[in-house]
This record gives C-alpha cells, sequence and structure tokens, in this order.
C-alpha cells in the first residue's frame, strides 16, 4: 500500500481498519429505546395506496420522489406530509385480465407497482413498474410544481421484476441503466443487464437462483496507475456450487462487470467478459452455516481506495431462533480477489457430478475477467472485443472466484440475537474533535431503526427507535446528509426521521455518556444541543471514543418526595432510568436493598414494597450506574421520603404509592400517582362505592318503612300503652321485656330466626313477630 493512502484525507471507512480491538458481544443493547408513543415523527400515507418501497431523493429539487402502487409522489424533502405533486400510473383492464387469467392474485399482485425511480437529467427521472407481471417502464418529469408521465412506454424486461416481492437492484451509469433481476414471467431466467446502445447480459449458467440485494457504482479509472476501468459492483446471495450438501446451501456473493466492457468479437457476443463473483464472507462464532446478504451501503470517499461497503447478513440455520450481523468490507480487498485472486474450475467426478475446485494452472493472458487496462493497450487490445477466445472461453466456464472476501475487521462490527435487519444506510458524522464518524442507520423486519456506531472497535447503540406502532417490515432506507433527515418505506407509509434528537438527553451526563456524534452539551445554555462544525471545543462537551463525562458539572440535588404508607398495602416507587445499559440501584436509609428479598421486587420503571409495616418508614433512593469504557457514573434518579399514616384524615387521602395488597408472587404491580389514569380510577371506584353505599341504605330504610306501613312486619312491645299485656303478663314480666328489648345487641337476623322459631312452636315471644298469615294484621 502507498503512503498517500496513510494521510489524513483518510477518513472515516478506512477508520474500521483499525478497530481490531474489542468488539460488540454477541447481543448488543440500544443505549435507549424510543416507543411508538414518544417519536412524533413525521408520516406520509394515503388511504388505499400500499407499498412504498422506491425512493429517490431529489435534494436539487427540495424533493423526495416516492413510488409505491399504482402511484408517484413528490413529498417537501424537510415535511413528508406536504405533498407537492402527485401522479397515478394504474394498469389497464385488459392487463390486469391476462394476469389473473395466468393464475395471479387480480388485486395483489395484478397491480403496478413501482420498483424503479433513476435520475436521468435535471428534470428528467426514468420510472419502471410491474404492470401486472408485464414490467414497463416511461420518463417522469417535475416541472411548474407537477409530475407527469411522458407516455414514451417502453418494454421493462431486465430492467424491473415482474414480482412485486422479488428482490432487484439497479443504478443508472453515464446514462446508461444497469439492472440485476429476471427476464421471464415465471423468475427462472435471472439476468445481470445493461440497458444501453450495446446490451450486454449474463450467461444463464453464471447465476443460480440469485436473490440481488444491491449494486453501485466505483470510480476505479480514476488517479489509476494502470489505467484501470470503472466497476460496478453487485451484491447478492445465490445457491451455492462448490459445496456438495443434501440441501441447497445459501452464500452470499459479490460480482463485478467493467462500464467499458462491449461483449465479445465471436465467444461471448453481447455478453460480459468481465463478469466475476466471489463469495462474501461475514463469520458469526457458534453458527455453522453462513450467514446470507440481505443489503449493502456504499460510503464513498472522495479517494475510492478508502470506499467502504456495510452489509447487513441474517441467519440461515433451520432453528426459529433469528440473528443478524454487520460486516465492513473494503473497496481495495475486493479489487484485490478480483485482480490478483485464484479461479475455481468445475471438474467432472463419477461421470455425472460435478465439483468445483481451484484451479491450479496458469490463467490466459489477458487476465480473464479484468477490464481493459494499460497493459492490455499495450498489447494493442483497445477493447473487450479484441480479446483472444482464450480468455473469453476461460472466463465463460470459470466465473467464480476460489478466494473469499472478508470482512475489514475479520469479524462482524454488530450481531444481534433474536432480530432480523432488512435495510442498511450509514452516513459520516463530524464530531466535536474534528474527526469523522460513521454511523450506521439499521432498519428491522419488526418496524424499528437502531442508530449504532463504533469507537475503536467497540460497537456501541445510540438509540433504537420504533416507527410503526404495529411492527412492520422496513422494505427501504434513504438518506438526506443536506437535511439532516432519514426516510424509511414500508408497506403502509413513508416515515421522516432526524438523524439526531439531541433534546432525548435531559442531563450533562446523559448527553455526553450517550456518545452521540450529532449531539453535544452546551455549557452555557444547559442544554444538549445538534453539533456543527462551526461549534467551539470550549462551548460544549462530547465524549465519543472515552465517554468521559468529568466535565460535567455537578447535578442539582434531587429533592426527596414525600409519600404516605399505609400499613399492610404494596407501595409502589417509580424511578425511571435514562439508560438500558445502566444499572439501578435502591438504598434504604442509605443502605443498600437485597434484591433477591421477597419483601421488594425491583423493575425497570420502579421499586415495589410488598405488605409495608412501620419498619418501611424511611428515606429511599433510586440511583443508576453506567459503566463506560473503564470508567463508572453514579447519578441520582429519585429520592421518597415514605411516612405512616399519621391520622384518619391521611385515610381518605391515599397518596402516590399505595396500591390493593397483592401476594408476593405478584409479577405486575400498576403505576399509581397523583394525576396518573391509575390514580384518578381510584378515586373514582372510592366516591362511586360511597354512592352506591348510600343509595342501598336509603332503599333498605324504605323497604322497611313500607312493610311497617303495611303491617307485614310488628314491632310488639309488650309494656306499650297501645298494646293489651297477655294474660300471662304481669308487671314483672313487662318490666324484663322492656330492659331485654333496650339492651339486646343481637343482629336482626338472629332476631328473625328466633322470631321465627317462637312461631313454629306456639309462641309470640319477642320484640319481633314474624306475620305468616293476613288474617293476623
Amino acid at each position: 500500500m502507498s503512503s498517500s493512502l496513510l494521510t489524513p484525507n483518510v477518513l472515516c471507512g478506512l477508520m474500521l481498519a483499525y478497530a481490531l480491538t474489542v468488539l460488540c458481544t454477541p447481543d448488543c443493547t440500544p443505549r435507549k429505546s424510543v416507543p411508538y408513543e414518544s417519536s412524533h415523527f413525521k408520516v406520509f400515507r394515503k388511504e388505499g395506496i400500499w407499498n412504498y418501497s422506491s425512493m429517490l431523493m431529489r435534494e436539487d429539487l427540495g424533493l423526495l420522489i416516492v413510488g409505491a402502487r399504482e402511484a408517484i409522489y413528490a413529498l417537501d424533502i424537510k415535511n413528508i406530509s406536504f405533498v407537492q405533486a402527485e401522479v397515478r400510473w394504474q394498469v389497464t383492464q385488459a392487463k390486469q385480465d391476462e394476469c389473473t387469467y395466468k393464475g395471479k392474485h387480480p388485486d395483489i399482485d395484478c397491480r403496478n407497482y413501482i420498483r424503479t425511480l433513476h435520475q436521468i437529467s435535471e428534470d428528467v427521472m426514468y420510472v419502471c413498474g410491474t404492470n401486472a407481471f408485464n414490467p414497463i417502464c416511461d420518463t417522469l418529469v417535475y416541472a411548474d410544481g407537477q409530475l407527469k408521465l411522458e407516455g414514451k412506454q417502453e418494454e421493462g424486461k431486465g430492467k424491473c421484476p415482474f414480482d412485486p416481492s422479488q428482490r432487484y437492484s439497479s443504478v443508472v451509469v453515464d446514462g446508461d441503466l444497469y439492472s440485476a433481476t429476471v427476464l421471464n414471467f415465471l423468475g427462472s431466467e435471472p439476468v445481470i443487464l445493461r440497458s444501453s446502445q450495446t446490451v450486454l447480459r449474463t450467461e444463464s449458467s453464471w447465476l443460480n437462483e440469485p436473490n440481488f440485494v444491491y449494486m453501485d457504482v466505483v470510480p476505479e479509472s480514476m488517479d489509476s496507475p494502470e489505467g484501470d476501468d470503472d466497476k460496478i459492483y453487485i451484491f447478492f446471495s445465490e445457491n451455492a456450487v462448490e459445496y456438495d450438501f443434501y440441501n441447497k446451501l445459501i452464500v452470499s456473493r459479490v460480482a463485478q462487470v467493467c462500464k467499458g466492457d462491449r461483449g465479445g468479437q465471436r465467444t461471448l457476443q453481447r455478453r460480459w467478459t468481465s463478469f466475476l463473483k466471489a463469495s462474501l464472507e461475514c463469520p458469526v462464532s457458534g453458527n455453522i452455516l453462513p450467514f446470507v446478504v440481505q443489503d449493502v451501503f456504499q460510503v464513498r470517499d472522495s479517494n475510492w481506495r478508502n470506499s467502504v461497503f456495510y452489509a447487513i447478513f441474517t441467519s440461515q440455520s433451520a432453528s426459529n431462533y433469528k440473528s443478524s450481523a454487520v460486516c465492513a468490507y473494503s473497496v481495495l480487498d475486493i479489487n484485490e480477489v478480483f485482480s490478483h485472486g485464484k479461479y475455481k474450475t468445475p471438474v467432472t467426478v463419477e461421470a455425472s457430478h460435478v465439483k468445483w475446485i481451484m484451479y491450479t494452472g496458469d490463467p490466459p493472458v489477458p487476465r480473464p475477467g479484468a477490464c481493459i487496462n494499460n497493459a492490455a493497450r499495450d498489447s494493442k487490445i483497445q477493447s473487450s472485443l479484441d480479446l483472444p477466445d482464450k480468455t473469453l472461453q476461460f472466463i465463460r466456464d470459470r466465473p467464480l472466484m476460489d478466494d473469499i472476501v472478508k470482512p475489514l475487521t475479520g469479524e462482524p462490527l454488530l450481531v444481534r440475537r433474536g432480530i432480523s435487519f432488512t435495510r442498511i444506510v450509514v452516513d459520516c458524522a463530524v464530531a466535536l474533535d474534528g474527526k469523522r464518524y460513521p454511523v450506521m442507520f439499521i432498519g428491522t423486519d419488526n418496524g424499528f431503526v437502531q442508530k449504532a456506531v463504533n469507537y475503536n472497535g467497540e460497537m456501541h447503540i445510540i438509540e433504537e427507535l420504533q416507527l410503526f406502532k404495529s411492527p412492520e417490515a422496513i422494505s427501504v432506507l434513504r438518506l438526506s446528509s443536506s437535511t439532516f433527515q432519514l426516510f424509511a418505506g414500508t408497506a403502509s407509509g413513508v416515515v421522516q426521521i432526524p438523524l439526531a434528537d439531541c433534546s432525548r438527553y435531559s442531563s450533562c451526563l446523559d448527553c455526553v455518556l450517550a456518545r452521540d456524534p450529532y449531539c453535544a452539551w452546551d455549557l452555557r445554555a444547559r442544554h444538549c444541543t445538534t453539533f456543527s462544525s462551526q461549534m467551539k471545543d470550549v462551548d460544549f462537551l462530547q465524549s465519543l471514543k472515552e465517554g468521559n463525562a468529568s466535565r460535567c458539572p455537578d447535578p442539582v440535588p434531587v429533592m426527596p418526595k414525600n409519600r404516605t404508607l399505609v400499613l399492610g398495602n404494596n407501595v409502589k416507587l417509580p424511578c425511571q432510568q435514562d439508560s438500558s445499559l445502566a444499572q439501578v440501584n435502591w438504598q434504604f436509609d442509605e443502605k443498600p436493598l437485597n434484591p433477591s428479598s421477597k419483601k421488594y421486587s425491583i423493575y425497570n420503571d420502579g421499586l415495589v414494597i410488598y405488605n409495608a409495616s412501620a419498619s418501611d418508614a424511611g428515606r429511599y433512593t433510586c440511583e443508576s450506574v453506567e459503566h463506560v469504557v473503564s470508567r463508572q457514573y453514579h447519578r441520582t434518579l429519585a429520592v421518597y421520603e415514605l411516612r405512616l399514616v399519621s391520622d384518619e384524615g391521611d385515610k381518605d387521602r391515599i397518596l402516590v404509592g399505595i396500591v390493593t395488597k397483592k401476594p408476593h408472587t405478584s409479577t405486575a404491580v400498576p403505576n399509581v400517582y397523583p394525576g396518573s389514569p391509575q390514580h384518578l380510577n381510584t378515586e373514582s371506584s372510592w366516591v362511586a362505592m360511597k354512592v352506591a353505599l348510600a343509595v342501598v341504605s336509603v332503599m333498605m330504610a324504605a323497604l322497611l318503612m313500607w312493610n311497617l306501613y303495611m303491617g307485614h312486619l310488628q314491632l310488639q312491645m309488650c309494656c306499650r300503652q297501645q298494646h293489651k299485656l297477655p294474660s300471662h303478663c304481669d308487671s314483672a314480666t313487662c318490666a324484663l321485656h322492656q330492659d331485654t328489648a333496650s339492651n339486646s345487641t343481637e343482629p336482626q337476623a338472629e332476631l328473625y330466626l328466633s322470631a321465627k322459631s317462637n312461631h313454629r312452636n306456639g309462641n309470640n315471644v319477642g320484640s319481633l313477630k314474624y306475620t305468616m298469615d293476613e288474617s293476623e294484621i
């Protein structure tokens, strides 16, 4: 490597070459998780329109062009809620009927899904749609605030997929469209095609049931001492031919073609003479089967040698436990494999079986698959049409390289268990130290975007953002560095996300420990703000590699909150932590609480005290401890003074933290605090109970009065003046009856049962007479 590659101009892509020390553990945890309810992102969706699967950034026009099912929209790039223009592109009824007749679903498959969007010139765009499994293309113009299809329709086979759910890729280079898709209705004829005056394509035997994911150009002719040509790199997965397994094994590939390729004169006419492919490795420890590439993004550098491809992979294990990984690849490493690597060659074994092994002979000259360079021109080979048949026949039969493209760091940058990555984009952020850091934005199959960056080999996930209320796979990601925005498309809509929301970091410690290259703590304004290159180091705090927050001012002391304790009840004390990487510790009167004690349960959002007693009164302190690099940071999050109920009035004013008594084995404890829905519901329930009891009491009293009035119930006071005494009652007995009636403490139910028993025995003794017959009234 020349010394020029080690100059300060080597930017964020090459920084990963030195990140070989401590990589992320197999399951990195995002420091913050932002739920959908707290996101407040801008969203665009139209009623009855689905599958927002293609996007084109037109920053020169201030527009985001979005392709969906039978519709194209021009959205304001600063706020996608505003639609600047739109145009519908629907299939004809005849095409829909034809598609249905071939066995496709009329409302799902037999529509026009916009899959290709490219800028051709300042005013003209190129657009292709599936058109009910009969792809067509047209030119799209934006003028005078309107989108218009020019009606110059042409066949889209080989430029756009037939199936709306099929992966494909394309790129426009110098006005020519390079595409990787299929050529037929059944999807059985894959092709890498260049649509130009000289149409070139791959041989059918070069691809084995591929799944194309990404395509881009690298200007390798720039400042090339060998006079090399620009390369178009294609990333895909396919069934392996070099491994002998009972079942099909999927492997990841990277392929190249040269921009100046014109095909062969006799051999490989209208076919690529520069097509080569190699295996792409992203080794994840503990996995036998290779991970499969899902998406790729190129971080370009002004010096193409420093450019880096970031790729996401998912597991292909037969188990249901999914995993994902991110690997980075240097353009120079890929170039080295194709320029100097060994080839594989097929050999026949046991009459019919073909096995691929390393080719040990000397390849012909010029080197098969190489672009036309100065050495070829010196041999009077000015274009691929001048290549000898020996070279062309070699590459026709041996397009696969024996050498494998390995990651820049030798292993994955990031591994996540239980998650499937779907899309990736990378932005290079300039930090306070003047260096550029690659920030990865990774979409998942459940509608999240993860924001991650690598510091000295340590992978740090800054945050994960939930874009949709219900899980949706993110199908497209686009990045706008000029507007500082990220755009994500799914089946149901488009979401606009700022690259950073520094207002989420509430304190200096939280802001610095976030280690977000876009954010810095403003010492004068005392808040976390979006960093720009014009800011001065003396006024702002940021520590990305070390996570050093020692310069942060002392935090404002946390004031204790008084809480009331009711004996025998369960008490919850809320404590919301700032970081998922922090550990929460609770103290009671400055002594650590035992988290394994059955008396307490420590949750992510607080502490629960079961069956509160007088000994539980005192001061409770919630503290977070966060480990960053080799440092520990302590922060007090909440302080509570728990006191006993002092009088009967306190019982009617149950404060926050008092919940209904539950068994110690309970795992779900509601949040109860003043003004919360739970607290309001508790007060409302208590008032409703009082009202219900009052109504029942009034009704019971009215019923008793009505029975007394009707004579169904009679109080027989044997010594009252209005009643005659029984013949057996004398004055002493009367006095006894009066004394018994006045001092009796029997409940009403027992009096009722006593009177009923006496009646059955022929006696009418007691203060309550039970009337069995209306004749007695």
